[in-house]
């Protein structure tokens, strides 16, 4: 058995998963209980009274060229919250496995968890240690419950990213052991390279990458999970049969070809030059403790009375997030990088404080 395999769920790997109706593009369909009519106003490519292909081939070839990995080793979900579930459910049995998670950091992790009955073990980092946990503190953080480790770098929503050679220690070290789930939706915004290509030697590491962020695809819902090729195929007998939308698919497509493909790497780099001009600008502000630093296109901005700011910026017709449940954030808010005008009246409400 394929070591990664012996740490998922021993009844998962007896499953016999869901056949559903089969693939045959070139026949004509009378097997899958459809409507042999498109519904008024139904204009998409494929027809959305057909169901969409399971796994669409093209499209994981294109997200595999994108991301520069074998088309082996790619799933495609409902945004990374989807893989998220789904190495959870694949991995942790209710009552006896765990997640360690390094909060402050996404929330969905703690979520997924708590939904399965996963154990939740939680690192806390602080300003002081830059929100960023050192390879030692994370493996003595550890225990033999844990099945997955989850790190998102650059976090949410914090914005920094962790050092690499950290990644490589815990995977290392825990090798056999437990899976390293590294969340790399803010990738693009950090000018790194991508821990996928570490996978051929350490391959307990799994890749969360979506196109919500860079992509400007949130509403599409399309992720993606890069893994050893028998960590995708278990995930693909839980997965349900038709997970992405025949308009999702056909979005997705056409963004993926090179001229769209320019034109998104390009507003990448407006948001980023834009962050550090927001950086600046709220730096200036009295109302204003600190910026963190950040790699991802959002900030996160300790005030000296967060609520106040966050009531002005809501007068003034702007939505940021509250994150001051969150561990070592009682000051902080978080607030994603708009458009010009959008930035410039931020700062204009804020002066009022």
């Amino acid at each position: 058995m394929n070591p990664l395999l012996a740490l998922a769920r021993p009844d998962l790997l007896e499953l016999e998963p869901y056949q559903h109706a089969a693939w045959e593009p070139a026949l004509e369909r009378l097997h899958a209980n459809e409507n042999p009519w498109r519904a008024p106003g139904d204009n998409s490519p494929a027809g959305l009274n057909r169901y969409p292909e399971p796994q669409p081939q093209s499209l994981i070839k294109a997200l595999a060229a994108l991301y520069e990995v074998t088309p082996d080793r790619v799933l495609v979900g409902r945004g990374s919250d989807e893989a998220i579930d789904l190495i959870v459910r694949a991995f942790c049995r209710a009552g006896i496995d765990g997640v360690l998670i390094v909060p402050p950091t996404f929330g969905m992790y703690k979520v997924a968890a708590r939904i399965q009955g996963a154990r939740v073990h939680e690192l806390v980092v602080t300003a002081a240690q830059a929100f960023a946990p050192t390879a030692q503190a994370l493996l003595d953080a550890w225990r033999p419950d844990v099945k997955l480790v989850f790190l998102c770098t650059p976090n949410n929503p914090t914005g920094n990213s962790y050092d690499e050679s950290v990644i490589i220690e815990v995977a290392r070290a825990l090798l056999g052991k437990a899976l390293i789930v590294v969340d790399e939706a803010y990738l693009e915004f950090a000018g790194r390279p991508s821990v996928a290509r570490l996978q051929s030697d350490l391959p307990n590491i799994v890749v969360l990458r979506t196109l919500s962020k860079a992509f400007a695809l949130a509403g599409a819902r399309c992720g993606t999970l890069i893994a050893d090729p028998a960590v995708v195929s278990l995930l693909q007998r839980i997965i349900p049969p038709y997970a992405i939308p025949a308009a999702t698919i056909d979005i997705v497509e056409r963004v993926l070809q090179p001229p769209q493909l320019v034109q998104c790497r390009a507003r990448v780099g407006a948001l980023i030059a834009a962050r550090a001009a927001l950086a600046d600008a709220l730096a200036e502000l009295r109302c204003v403790r600190r910026v963190f630093p950040s790699q991802a296109n959002f900030l996160l901005v300790e005030f000296n009375d967060a609520a106040r700011a966050f009531e002005l910026s809501g007068n003034a017709g702007l939505l940021i997030r509250d994150v001051r449940r969150q561990p070592g954030l009682e000051r902080c808010l978080r607030i994603t990088l708009g458009n010009p005008d959008q930035n410039r009246r931020l700062v204009a409400a804020l002066e009022q404080a």
